[in-house]
């Protein structure tokens, strides 16, 4: 059997790139990883999330790590087993149909991750089905110096044991790498081999990548390994049967867990650099926790009940509130920690896309943070979270902050130039207004007071005089992003501006069932971007709060499909061309879908 790799095999330069809605993700709360359909993990950072990647193919780096089998005439799908990041991908060839598991093993730390890789013959000849493998993980995103393969020096448990370890280092982090004694060495530095299996067999595949302090501590025994992620998962997402499409609402869980870290923070996206539109320069480093996108989370969560995403939330955003005050940047590290400034890498990037890691909006002042920080603590006192001293001071803290800079410009819910955004203070009236019906009188009146403050020095500057909401103080053009706010009860249930901005919504940013956020300019709105899905499942919601529930089911199952084969969200759907656009998989999107999933289940 010949030993090249997937991308010798395809002559070239290296794996070609897929269109986004064909990648599926594994997480483990730590970091995340895109798989393609043929098999191959073309991104992944270790040891964390905003840590170099080590397999960086995606965005033109270097680095993979590919299991499929060796019958180049193939087609394959799959799915994630129901309420996991598990991913099965069932494999058809000319004579033979084999699965692979995929997953990254929890529990996860952040300084071990361990990627498991099973495959099995469901059907074959009685010869056998071959199998090819190559592992080439590249760190510093392909530019890091990467030590020789060799065998394991370690005390093996036996013969067998010693023949299947391979060990490297690289970029300040150790690998060790079992379950493949045909692998060798190639002459570029990566491992390549080839097994042959029969019907009924199956070959476990365990690969751990650590720092120093943490390499070679746990074990690499798969049967083990597989087990305990099972449970884990079993534990980790709720049973969602009661909920509109309950399968789709846990995998929502799913992955919402898989971008949180033990830390607290949720990732926005495991990815960087993704296009929203070719040739636009829209593409960011989402691998960052923003307070916004996690107590989206956290809202829909606990719209649900009482859940650890929920507590991961209030704790993260609280610990941020009390350190920052005023200062509260919109986004920081899973840990708690500066983002960086962008860069670039020097790498071709993603097509249509770029190579930019680091991002500006650590640095910029967003009111709207404030207000779904608000709105967060509204929702979690229903779980009793606001008999924790720690949240109650924070609320003060957010509320000063809020009499404080609520009239500043600032950048807003799309993170663009300072101006004085709409939607940031509706938001911030409506985190007031949830905050103070669960709060004592006495200190519910401050809230219900500025709130009126807020909601009237807006409606001076940004009620149009058809009343309707405009995007911002000096543009009276329309903004999606309205609407959220007004279906979480900014407003009095009589006021008509909300019915006449959900109308003019539709009318001005709406096509085929989705949203955009606003118009770029005088082209058709598909030109400048794809539809935004958080738009989408925002109009789901503003609908069925004016008490039109037949309405919120078709926006809500119409964005609801904008999803490829392993149903995951990106931040943009593409209507034209049925493809997803932006980072993946996006964080607010699967929590916006969980929230609906909550509120149009209900009677």
């Amino acid at each position: 059997m010949t030993q090249e790799a997937p991308s010798q095999r395809r002559g070239g330069h290296g794996t070609q790139p897929w269109p986004l809605r064909d990648y599926a993700f594994l997480g483990d709360g730590e970091r995340g990883a895109l798989v393609s359909p043929r098999g191959e993990l073309v991104w992944m950072c270790a040891p964390c999330w905003d840590s170099d990647a080590v397999f960086s193919r995606l965005i033109g780096g270097a680095g993979q790590y590919a299991l499929l089998p060796e019958d180049d005439w193939q087609v394959s799908g799959g799915f994630y087993e129901n309420g996991t990041l598990i991913r099965v991908s069932r494999w058809v060839t000319s004579n033979a149909v084999l699965l692979t598991r995929d997953a990254l093993a929890l529990p996860a730390t952040p300084e071990r991750l361990v990627v498991l890789r099973q495959i099995s013959v469901e059907r074959g000849p009685s010869s056998g089905v071959g199998v090819r493998m190559c592992l080439d993980p590249r760190p510093g995103f392909g530019k890091a110096p990467m030590g020789a393969w060799r065998r394991s020096e370690e005390e093996p448990d036996s013969a067998a044991d010693a023949a299947r370890v391979w060990e490297a280092c690289g970029g300040g982090l150790r690998m060790r790498w079992s379950g493949a004694p045909e692998a060798r060495p190639g002459a570029d530095g990566a491992l390549y081999g080839g097994f042959t299996l029969r019907e009924g067999e199956r070959r476990d595949l365990v690969l751990e990548i650590a720092t120093g302090r943490a390499a070679g501590g746990g074990s690499l025994e798969p049967h083990g390994l597989w087990k305990e992620t099972e449970r884990r998962w079993r534990q980790a997402v709720p049973d969602c049967s009661d909920l509109l499409a309950p399968r789709d609402a846990r995998q929502a869980y799913a992955v919402l867990t898989g971008l949180t870290s033990g830390a607290g923070g949720m990732v926005a996206a495991a990815t960087t650099s993704l296009p929203e539109h070719a040739g636009e320069g829209r593409n960011y480093d989402y691998r960052y926790a923003w307070l916004r996108d996690q107590s989206y989370a956290g809202i829909a969560v606990a719209t649900h009940g009482p859940h650890p995403l929920l507590d991961s939330a209030v704790d993260f955003v609280t610990a941020r509130v009390l350190a920052d005050g005023d200062s509260l940047r919109p986004a920081y590290t899973v840990t708690g920690g500066r983002v960086p400034d962008e860069r670039s890498l020097g790498l071709s990037g993603y097509p249509g896309g770029s190579d930019r890691v680091g991002n500006k909006a650590g640095s910029q002042f967003q009111l709207d943070t404030f207000g779904e920080v608000l709105q967060l603590y509204a929702a979690a006192a229903r779980h009793g979270h606001l008999e924790n001293t720690d949240v109650r001071r924070a609320v003060d803290v957010a509320v000063t902050a809020v009499e404080r800079n609520w009239q500043r410009p600032e950048a807003g819910l799309w993170e663009l130039e300072k101006r004085w955004w709409t939607h940031s203070r509706l938001s911030v009236v409506a985190g007031l207004r949830a905050l103070a019906a669960q709060l004592p009188e006495r200190e519910a009146e401050r809230h219900r007071r500025l709130a009126e403050t807020v909601l009237e020095g807006t409606r001076a500057r940004c009620l149009r005089s058809d009343g309707v909401w405009a995007r911002a103080a000096d543009d009276p053009n329309m903004d999606a992003g309205v609407l959220l706010p007004l279906a979480r009860g900014c407003l009095p249930e009589e006021d008509p501006t909300t019915a006449r901005t959900v109308a003019a919504v539709q009318a001005e940013l709406a096509e085929d069932g989705y949203v955009y956020r606003f118009r770029h300019d005088g082209r058709p709105l598909a030109a400048a971007e794809g539809a935004f899905l958080l738009c989408g499942f925002m109009m789901s919601l503003a609908v069925d709060h004016l008490g039109d529930r037949p309405a919120a089911y078709r926006w809500f199952e119409r964005n609801r499909g904008a999803y490829g084969p392993p149903t995951l969200y990106a931040e943009e759907f593409d209507v034209e061309q049925r493809q997803l656009r932006g980072n993946l998989p996006q964080g607010f999107v699967h929590a916006l879908l969980l929230e609906n999933a909550v509120r149009l289940a209900e009677e």
